[in-house]
């Protein structure tokens, strides 16, 4: 039970996870900038630092799971989960749950398969 309980525990804090996304952001733009796009065109384009988070946290989640991208079904169980670890993450959990894509290219709305 006490493996149980550690595997459940957010592995770092929410300030720590917020800081790393952003260092990220801050050299994707810098990276677009050298390359000449303009920012009006590309910083809507950008996930936000908790959406940045979440994505992170759900990469380490498939990592651990053998690398299998999840399917309909475990992905919202795995964002659901994150949400439940990092209340103040939940607004971009829910965001990234729509039921649409949205203009954003990097959007991971999983669907069910068909098969």
């Amino acid at each position: 039970m006490a493996n149980d309980e550690q595997t459940r525990r957010p592995r770092a804090s929410l300030e720590l996870l917020r800081a790393e996304a952003a260092d990220e952001l801050s050299v994707l733009v810098t990276e677009r900038l050298r390359a000449g796009e303009d920012p009006w065109d590309f910083m809507e384009d950008l996930p936000s630092v908790d959406e940045l988070v979440v994505f992170m946290l759900r990469a380490e989640n498939i990592a651990e799971n053998g690398g299998s991208r999840p399917n309909a079904s475990r992905h919202y169980r795995v964002l659901r989960q994150i949400a439940l670890d990092y209340p103040p993450l939940t607004p971009a959990v829910w965001r990234l749950l729509g039921d649409a894509n949205t203009h954003r290219r990097w959007d991971a709305i999983v669907r069910a398969d068909a098969s």
